[in-house]
């Protein structure tokens, strides 16, 4: 009843049809968005999907006023930075105001083959602050960070692209004179407008003073955030915002919009988020990543620096003809969780060694027809009671060969009577098993019962013992009729 009220109410209610929406533009804007079909459906969540990239390329297209930005350069280098905690409803982040723009450098990886971690190069390049910036190529969200996504320049210099010069991309970046420029641009056109900083992604939610999303929540549901906003005086802003944990879900497009413009900022669009989302200060990680392996490798950062003419970026792109994404093969951290998991499911919990339980004496005949007493589960002849030895087809004095089993304490069935013995065993009825192992009308000896089945006779005159199949039962005995 609680499944049929559930399923009614989220797919013959407007509220229900919101809340399936709502979830399955969240997953849009993974890296895994064709699975928003579980909320949506196949074909709705092919207009949502459609319905996202028109709205980011018409907010993209409206060029910047470059004119609009007033730099005050009359901030000493001590208030470089100023970083604020901030929250809503549903998350928490941080606010850093940088107040000289053209103290912003992107920086890239050290070494070719890996992207590296923001606290990795703060300390790497002497930096004061840092947050994640453009995207790349994830396989399975275990990428390793060296694979960026359209195009990454730093100091003037293209140290990468995926696209021919004169193909506008979605961009953030700065000119040499520390003017945000967000939107779609090509790089023959960045060049022209002195962009000497950028990297790409998207969307643009705020051009020359306006807010973009003037309806609902921006269409991308809640996650990690990483933005980046620049007011009328030059001022630039970051905003980190934490997702995907439970003292954090994650903010809208929206709300982040509508931080910037109480702000009074007038040019603000995205960078990469999610998992990526990250703000370091003073070499210290200040937000939480929501990957389960921490900081993530990535190809770009925006970094703040005292003196960022120093700075020297090396292009380890260069001479690359072939890029490695990487994936779940290469992934330090996943192979070793995978490592871990592995040998820790090899490990078996030692089962306890069965100990002899002492029984009765039992007589039998012995050649010269005495009675001889033989301890329970002592070796005959031609049997072996040598602990993992296999007693079918052991070898007795004489070099016959013996088909009898010897019972190992605690098999929980009595010794068969030798070859050669007064009393001849005949298979007993079987018991029907019952659920739980135990037997019906036998009181029900836990884990099964113990059949007995008559073996050929030797040809002597009298019959071998009959093979015994035991469960692990200690009270279940086997009796001849």
């Amino acid at each position: 009843m609680c499944i049929f009220l559930s399923s009614s109410f989220l797919f013959l209610t407007p509220p229900g049809t919101y809340i399936r929406e709502y979830l399955a533009q969240t997953v849009i804007t993974t890296q895994h968005r064709d699975w928003a079909w579980i909320f949506v459906g196949a074909k709705r969540r092919d207009e949502m999907v459609a319905e996202v990239q028109n709205l980011t390329e018409a907010n993209s297209v409206e060029k910047q006023d470059l004119g609009a930005v007033q730099f005050n350069k009359n901030r000493s280098i001590e208030s470089l930075v100023r970083v604020e905690d901030i929250s809503g409803q549903f998350w928490k982040g941080k606010k850093m105001y940088v107040y000289d723009p053209r103290t912003i450098r992107v920086v890239v990886p050290a070494k070719q083959g890996e992207g590296e971690r923001i606290t990795s190069m703060v300390q790497r390049t002497g930096a004061v602050a840092g947050i994640n910036g453009g995207g790349f190529n994830d396989p399975d969200g275990l990428g390793n960070g060296f694979a960026p996504i359209g195009v990454i320049m730093s100091g003037g210099n293209i140290l990468y692209t995926d696209q021919e010069g004169s193909i506008p991309q979605q961009i953030v970046g700065f000119t040499k004179e520390g003017t945000l420029i967000i939107g779609k641009y090509s790089i023959d056109e960045l060049l022209k407008l002195g962009v000497t900083e950028a990297v790409s992604f998207y969307p643009r939610v705020i051009a020359n003073g306006k807010g973009l999303i003037t309806s609902g929540d921006g269409g991308w549901g809640r996650a990690p955030r990483t933005a980046i906003g620049q007011k009328a005086d030059g001022t630039v802003i970051f905003i980190v915002i934490d997702g995907r944990q439970t003292s954090s879900v994650g903010a809208t497009l929206k709300e982040v919009q509508d931080i910037f413009l109480e702000d009074g900022v007038i040019n603000a669009g995205f960078l990469d988020g999610g998992a990526s989302s990250e703000m370091v200060y003073n070499n210290d990680l200040i937000t939480s990543p929501s990957s389960r392996y921490g900081e993530r490798r990535l190809p770009s950062a925006f970094l703040v620096f005292d003196h960022p003419d120093q700075v020297q970026v090396k292009n380890v792109w260069e001479g690359l003809t072939h890029i490695d994404p990487g994936g779940a093969y290469d992934h330090p951290d996943y192979l070793r969780e995978q490592a871990e998991l592995k040998a820790k499911q090899g490990k078996t919990t030692p089962t306890p060694k069965p100990t002899a339980t002492p029984t009765p004496k039992s007589t039998e005949k012995n050649d010269d027809d005495k009675e001889s007493s033989v301890p329970s589960g002592s070796a005959k002849p031609g049997t072996s009671t040598k602990p993992g030895s296999s007693p079918t087809g052991s070898t007795g004095p004489s070099g016959s060969t013996n088909s009898n089993p010897t019972t190992q304490p605690g098999d929980g069935a009595t010794s068969s009577p030798p070859a050669g013995g007064s009393a001849t065993v005949k298979p007993s009825a079987t018991p029907t098993p019952t659920p739980g192992g135990g037997a019906a009308g036998t009181g029900g000896a836990t884990g099964g019962t113990a059949t007995t089945k008559p073996t050929p006779t030797n040809g002597t005159g009298g019959s071998s013992a009959p093979t015994t199949q035991t469960s692990t039962a200690p009270t279940s005995t086997t009796k001849p009729n």
